[in-house]
């Protein structure tokens, strides 16, 4: 597989990634370098794994999580925005306001915006294509595309609790759009 077409398929599997780090760049007056890091460095790093993951599996795990993969994606994805959206109609608490740079949430986020990385590596894998060189250039434009997104996204903090309220609803959509391409 050539350069280009691994870096569209790494821009297209980094899309989910970077608008979740747009809308937690613009939610969140607290990034700076190592919530920042810690965000890019896990979608960069599960955005890596996953490839190789799907690609390992090969066709056996396929028919037991295909047919309800993209349920996941919308579940974690919907939680975490719901959240967002609730915080967005509560007063200025940021001690208390839910951090996607941290714990579950993040890993949750990890994994959401990565699922379809894992589909991607079972295809490479259907395609005998070898694996370590697509994965290394997905994880690297994800964790890119999230830096991209969060910095961004903090120009567009000063809208305050109007833009969680956006996150939220950019985190739900998202999980809408995985369910939506998957019914199709």
């Amino acid at each position: 597989m050539d350069l280009p077409t691994i870096l569209l398929i790494a821009v297209g599997l980094g899309m989910d990634a970077f608008a979740v780090a747009l809308s937690t760049g613009a939610t969140r007056r607290d990034i700076w370098f190592r919530p920042g890091f810690r965000l890019s460095f896990h979608f960069g790093l599960f955005q890596f794994m996953m490839p190789i993951i799907g690609w390992i599996a090969g066709t056996t795990v396929v028919r037991f999580i295909g047919g309800y993969d993209h349920w996941i994606a919308f579940g974690l994805l919907a939680f975490v925005g719901g959240k967002m959206i609730k915080e967005s109609f509560e007063g200025e608490r940021h001690e208390t306001s839910l951090d996607p740079t941290r714990k579950w949430t993040l890993v949750m986020l990890a994994i959401a915006t990565s699922i379809d990385a894992l589909a991607v590596g079972l295809s490479l894998a259907l395609l005998q294509v070898p694996i370590l060189y697509p994965s290394i250039i997905i994880g690297v434009v994800a964790a890119g595309m999230t830096a991209a997104g969060l910095a961004l996204g903090s120009q567009l903090g000063r809208f305050g609790k109007r833009m969680e309220l956006i996150g939220g609803l950019v985190l739900i959509g998202i999980g809408l759009r995985i369910v939506i391409e998957h019914l199709m």
